[in-house]
């Protein structure tokens, strides 16, 4: 039998104490060890009972849960799931969070017994997702900026990443030189979520970084983050190059999609270059594969660097991407790519 994940929960409202006991017991493969009612006795807790996951309320009395947080990962490194209302507040510090190493994170269940039954599936896949992630201390440290110039003229990237990915997008964007190619980026986020982290990242990047807006025009030196749970992001290429935002069904799950991204490249392949980062699930892979078919270079983040080395080995194990890339290594490998002749139709 297959060792149950043993999940530790800490949140100072024993109503959702009860109702996070009660969805994660639901799952065969989940145990919940113990639950507490503030970071205190949650770090006895996690010496006496070991835990393999921890779920973490981000607003808590006496420690807040950043300050936790940065504790655990600091002293005793684990798979962290924060538990967050979707508010600006709550997506601000949730993505704080994630930036100091939490894996993941999931609305407070609220609604319907349909909403909450939905609620249940995702955080257990969450939190059995985390128990497979790779925990390292700390944040992600900077990386070595990258040297711009000599890019190919009409070079443009395409960047899609879920589970880790913020913190992965944190470092790798700060290290790209402020006259970069056109960046377009999807990373699964909630629609509360995704203006703060494009705010957030704009404030630390040399490159500008904003929220995708429908039909604005794809600037050099400018990063745009697909708005979160609202419509897939799609590099629109008749005349001018354009951001278009497409309110359509989720594909495999996922809106916006990082397929949906990578496809949308294809028109202009040999210049561009695609890049899959950590994620969990195969969002991306396909995409990424038709990208390269149409003559553009593709880079994926290797195991060791992965927070859920899932999106990246899916695309790797169907021929999507040319080379595996460390997080440290990525920016200088994309502007290497964009400096490449252009490859021809594979």
């Amino acid at each position: 039998m297959t060792r149950r994940v043993r999940t530790l929960i800490v949140d100072d409202s024993a109503t959702m104490r009860a109702t996070l006991k009660m969805m994660l017991s639901a799952d065969p493969e989940i145990e919940v060890v113990g639950m507490a009612p503030e970071p205190f006795a949650a770090r006895e807790m996690i010496k006496s009972l070991n835990p393999d996951v921890l779920t973490l309320d981000v607003e808590m009395p006496g420690m807040d849960g950043l300050s936790f947080l940065e504790r655990v990962m600091r002293l005793r490194p684990m798979p962290v799931v924060m538990c967050s209302t979707l508010t600006a507040h709550g997506a601000e510090v949730t993505i704080e969070a994630l930036r100091l190493g939490a894996v993941d994170y999931i609305a407070k269940p609220t609604g319907t017994p349909e909403d909450i039954a939905r609620d249940a599936t995702l955080l257990c896949e969450k939190v059995k997702a985390a128990a497979r992630a790779s925990v390292r201390p700390g944040p992600t440290p900077n990386l070595t900026p990258a040297k711009g110039g000599g890019v190919s003229k009409g070079s443009i990237i395409a960047i899609g990443s879920s589970t880790g990915g913020v913190e992965a997008l944190f470092s790798l964007l700060k290290a790209m030189p402020k006259d970069s190619p056109p960046i377009l980026v999807v990373q699964h986020m909630p629609a509360a979520f995704t203006r703060n982290f494009a705010a957030r990242l704009d404030g630390e990047c040399a490159v500008k970084v904003v929220e995708a807006t429908n039909g604005s025009p794809v600037e050099q030196g400018t990063v745009y983050i697909a708005p979160g749970g609202r419509a897939h992001m799609e590099l629109a290429t008749n005349g001018e190059r354009r951001i278009k935002l497409r309110e359509t069904d989720p594909i495999s799950g996922h809106r916006p999609s990082v397929d949906a991204l990578f496809r949308s490249f294809c028109p202009v392949a040999s210049g561009s270059v695609g890049v899959i980062l950590t994620g969990m699930g195969a969002d991306g892979a396909q995409g990424l594969l038709e990208m390269r078919r149409a003559g553009a270079r593709t880079l994926g983040q290797n195991r060791q660097t992965c927070v859920v080395y899932g999106m990246p080995r899916a695309a790797m194990e169907i021929g999507a991407v040319m080379e595996e890339i460390s997080l440290s290594a990525m920016p200088e490998a994309i502007l290497a790519a964009c400096r490449a002749k252009p490859l021809g139709i594979v």
